[in-house]
Order: structure tokens, then C-alpha cells, then sequence
């Protein structure tokens, strides 16, 4: 699932009080739950985060990368500085960590492993949504350093079906408060999950957060619908490769019909991106082929 787990790794702090403990508002519950791209509105809420605990940007353990986002690494260049942790897409998600660690009295200078209080907790989360056993749940060690985790991709629509919809999926009331005050941050603040034209920003926002999408990596992709009828999709790319992967999650959502005509128009160019040359000019386009079957 990669960083399409994050609105399950949030929920261990929301449920302690995290949210009226550090006065958490839609704005930083979204940057835990997201992939952002490391510009200064991103680096900053995260450090502010991290203030709120106590905390330095060196007790961060996801290491540092550039920005996500080619505004904003080129302006570090141009500025003749390096990454810090803050510009990591997964530095909200582990200040959060950072967070519940302090309001559990729990340790947090290994904060991300396996076997850490704060992990097990997470995983028994995972597999509460997921509707599997611990044990099923495969753990490998993610790009941040926390654990990620593999299962069917039926499990993980399971998951973000729970999430649209916490009370027809039978979550506790105050699970499922946990996971509205989740899902109001992710589409209330879509800017925060990823960033300016990325495909999560602009799906949540052209649908006014109706569908709450979250990118994984290496191909995959989890949406949480919300409506009249509740669905959770999951889609995995096979060869890992993403040019096609905003496509085909636009195009599953046009055939369930939980695009509506406009939303889909203001995504075409994503749907069915150009490709150009390097004169600029348009060469072909990349068409999504999607076969859904009944079962």
C-alpha cells in the first residue's frame, strides 16, 4: 500500500486526543495523511508540528529527498541549499508519528520499527479496515522507513470503503469519528495531501471532495467514494509503472459512474494526457483501456 495507508496511520493519534491536545486543524491533519511535495506551505506546517511536541526537525527518521514538487526543489538550488527530513513527502505522516508518541508516553527515538508500540498499534488498524488478520498483513520496510504493508487488493478496497462510509463498514463511533475528522481534512485541504497540479490535489478537488483519492507507489492507487452508495476501489498497475495510472483510475471512476460529467471534463487532460515532442508538438496521447467485469 505504500503511502496509500496514511489516513490509517493517523487515526492512532486522533483516537488519543490528538487533535484537541496539539490543535490540530483540517490544514495538518491532511499534510500526515499526505505525499506532499515539499514546497514552503508544506515545510512549514510540518515543522510546525513538530514544534508542537517538543520536537526537532533531526528526531524525523524518514531521511531527506528533494522536493516532489519542480518549483520548489529548483528554488532550493537556485538558494545553494540541501534537503532537509521537512522536504521528505512523508515528513507530516511521521511528525504525526512524533505526535502520538508524546501523547502516549510512548518512546520516539525508533519511533518507525516493526515492532514499536506505536506500529503494532497502526497495523492492528490496518487490519481492522483491511477486514484481515495481523498475520495475513505481509511487512516490508517503506521509502520513509516505517512499515508498509502488503495484501490483496480486495483487502485494501475493504479499507477505503471503511473510510467512505465508517458506520456501514461497523467501526466503533469513535473510530468513525477519528475517520470523518480524516477524510474532512483530506478533501477539505487536497493542496496539502500533494500539491499544485498533482493528480490527488486535483481529483479531491474537482469532485469537492466527494472521491478521497491517495496515491501508493510503483503503480497503485485507493479511492474512498462517498455517496449514496459507499465504495472503496483499489487499483495496482502491474509493471509498477504510473504514466498510465491516473488514466485508469479516472476511467474505473467514469464507469462505476462516480465522475459526473463536468468533474471528468476538468480532468480530461489527465484522463487521456498529450504527449508532445521535443518541438512541443502533439504526437499521441495515452488512452486508458479498462475492462471492469462483474463478479
Amino acid at each position: 500500500m505504500r503511502s496509500a495507508a496514511k489516513p490509517f496511520q493517523c487515526l492512532p493519534l486522533l483516537l488519543a486526543g490528538g487533535a484537541e491536545r496539539f490543535a490540530l486543524t483540517a490544514a495538518d491533519i491532511a499534510l500526515i495523511c499526505a505525499s506532499h511535495g515539499g514546497t514552503p506551505e508544506h515545510t512549514q506546517r510540518a515543522a510546525d508540528l513538530l514544534a508542537r511536541g517538543g520536537f526537532r526537525v533531526s528526531d524525523l527518521l524518514c531521511g531527506s529527498h528533494w522536493p516532489l514538487d519542480a518549483k520548489a526543489a529548483e528554488a532550493l538550488r537556485q538558494a545553494g541549499e540541501t534537503p532537509t527530513p521537512l522536504h521528505n513527502n512523508c515528513s507530516g505522516k511521521h511528525a504525526g508519528m512524533l505526535l502520538a508518541c508524546r501523547l502516549l508516553g510512548l518512546p520516539a527515538a525508533d519511533y518507525v520499527a516493526a515492532g514499536h508500540p506505536l506500529q503494532t498499534r497502526i497495523l492492528g488498524m490496518v487490519a481492522e479496515f483491511c477486514g484481515l488478520p495481523p498475520a495475513a498483513i505481509g511487512q516490508a520496510l517503506d521509502g520513509c522507513s516505517v512499515p508498509t504493508y502488503h495484501m490483496p487488493l480486495a483487502a485494501a478496497a475493504l479499507g477505503y470503503a471503511a473510510l467512505a462510509d465508517p458506520r456501514a463498514a461497523g467501526l466503533a463511533p469513535d473510530v468513525a469519528a477519528a475517520v470523518d475528522v480524516v477524510v474532512r481534512g483530506m478533501t477539505g485541504e487536497p493542496a496539502m495531501v500533494a500539491g499544485p497540479g498533482r493528480f490527488t490535489t486535483r481529483l479531491m478537488s474537482a469532485t469537492g471532495g466527494r472521491v478521497l483519492g491517495k496515491e501508493g507507489a510503483e503503480g497503485f492507487y485507493s479511492l474512498a467514494v462517498r455517496g449514496p452508495v459507499a465504495l472503496g476501489v483499489a487499483v495496482k498497475i502491474a509493471d509498477g509503472g504510473e504514466r498510465c495510472r491516473d488514466g485508469v483510475v479516472l476511467d474505473v471512476l467514469r464507469q462505476l459512474g462516480s465522475l459526473a460529467g463536468a468533474e471528468l471534463a476538468d480532468l480530461a487532460d489527465l484522463h487521456v494526457p498529450a504527449l508532445h515532442n521535443h518541438r512541443g508538438l502533439k504526437v499521441g496521447e495515452v488512452r486508458p483501456e479498462v475492462d471492469l467485469e462483474e463478479v
